[in-house]
């Protein structure tokens, strides 16, 4: 008998009265003032030197793709950038003490709309590579920036990036509100749904969302078929466009790819329920290719595996996306789970509430990695220059805090967070001074990128590699 369990379910716990008191208090050894301090340590490690570290585990060639990614703009830097982030807030000073399960990754382009199992459109986090239990703000504070970086780079003002941080800011101490009267198997089951933004949200952000919406719904597998595949043979193939989307036939070390990832489903196999079990014994591997995405991301292993069912019209298509060491726990604690890609899938199913029915984990030999559909209904605001209307920011990111406060309340003490953060703006203008500081820091590391490729410390890929 677990009696651990037992104390667990017989004790006295706070009321949220008493819990939401009981983060007020914190303020008096953390003030909400100090959140906005930032002030690069002296001894402040090289960041360059913190992406070379990344590099040596990732494959050789695509580093300098990954670099030629996060040159593109200090925004684009800093969605490379969460190491660089996560030393520079564990050396920044102390924390309130209250953990969430964190992103680890938080920025604006890191959310947006997809598939619930009822095949309902759901908005929230969906980039969680980098999750691990963490202190609440880390998360608001890596959002905040990502606000002011991407709104420079957008266009907008000092006024507006500002307007865009408060309003960021605002939502998720309100929301955070509501979450923590709530009970715990409402909040369990609470998702953000398209309906639920279309009434939050002015006429004009609504015209914008029911477009970015109506494309997600035509992201279906059918649809990924016309846009991914070829017809070679009579026969279905991925396209190819290298280095991007690679054909590779065996690993490195002469085992067939297809063998390969066989080794890989069978462990993923022993992390999902019978009855996905049972829904994927219905489908036939077709093709496999080696796929680069994101920014952050460029270098680790990502295949694309294309599976058929019954007949043409039924395809399948998953991402199987290594999963390494988050950034976060050389700062915070070792990850419960031995297998990163676990990690991963149990910090998503916590956080997002409605995850992919084939979201799984496996290994081959010591490599980690989770599995889940690609492209399943997914959706999220093009976040570039002449893209989206620029006075829409403040109302956008508004929701993008929202999201954040919902997975932080389902994984963490929403009445604790909520009672730290108040009722005030004193939490919205120190995220503010935050945000400002370190788009400035990240503005100046980016730099630093910018001179290691001219001086030939490290390579950049072209455009054509």
């Amino acid at each position: 008998m677990n009696t651990g369990l037992l104390e667990h379910f017989h004790s006295k716990k706070h009321t949220v009265k008493e819990r939401i008191a009981e983060g007020k208090s914190l303020r008096k050894k953390f003030p909400r003032e100090m959140m906005g301090e930032y002030k690069a340590s002296s001894d402040r490690t090289d960041p360059v030197s913190i992406l070379e570290e990344q590099g040596k585990s990732r494959l050789q060639d695509l580093v300098p793709v990954r670099y030629a990614r996060m040159l593109v703009s200090p925004f684009s830097f800093l969605r490379g950038a969460a190491a660089i982030m996560a030393s520079d807030l564990a050396a920044n000073g102390r924390t309130t003490g209250i953990n969430v399960q964190a992103c680890g990754d938080m920025h604006i382009a890191n959310i947006g709309v997809f598939a619930s199992a009822e095949r309902n459109l759901i908005f929230g986090i969906n980039d969680f590579d980098e999750t691990l239990p963490g202190p609440w703000e880390w998360d608001l504070k890596r959002m905040a920036a990502s606000i002011v970086c991407a709104g420079r780079y957008l266009g907008a003002d000092r006024k507006l990036c500002r307007e865009a941080v408060l309003a960021s800011v605002k939502s998720y101490r309100n929301r955070m509100t509501q979450y923590a009267a709530m009970g715990g198997m409402e909040l369990w089951y609470s998702t953000i749904s398209s309906d639920m933004i279309m009434e939050a949200v002015s006429p004009s952000v609504r015209r914008g969302a029911e477009k970015i919406m109506g494309k997600a719904r035509e992201r279906t597998h059918m649809q990924v078929l016309g846009k991914l595949t070829d017809i070679v043979d009579e026969k279905y193939r991925l396209k190819e466009d290298a280095p991007f989307i690679v054909r590779e036939t065996h690993t490195e070390n002469g085992l067939p790819i297809i063998e390969a990832l066989g080794f890989v489903l069978d462990s993923y196999f022993m992390s999902i329920g019978d009855d996905r079990k049972n829904l994927l014994k219905h489908y036939r591997i077709v093709d496999v290719v080696r796929k680069v995405v994101g920014v952050g991301s460029v270098g680790t292993l990502c295949w694309i595996m294309f599976l058929k069912g019954n007949h043409k019209e039924d395809p399948l298509f998953l991402q199987v996306k290594q999963a390494q060491q988050s950034v976060l726990e050389p700062y915070v604690s070792k990850s419960d789970y031995a297998n990163h890609g676990e990690r991963v899938v149990q910090g998503q199913r916590l956080l997002q509430g409605a995850p992919d029915i084939f979201l799984g984990w496996g290994n081959y030999g010591d490599v980690n990695y989770y599995i889940r559909q690609l492209r399943d209904m997914k959706g999220g605001l093009e976040l570039e220059p002449g893209k989206v209307k620029i006075k829409n920011l403040p109302e956008y990111c508004g929701l993008c805090a929202w999201a954040l406060a919902l997975a932080h309340a389902k994984s963490g003490d929403a009445a604790m967070i909520s009672g730290y953060a108040g009722n005030s703006n004193a939490l919205d203008e120190a995220m503010v001074k935050f945000a400002f500081a370190y788009a400035d820091q990240t503005e100046k590391d980016h730099r630093a990128l910018a001179d290691a490729a001219k001086s030939g410390r490290i390579r950049v890929a072209g455009e054509s590699e």
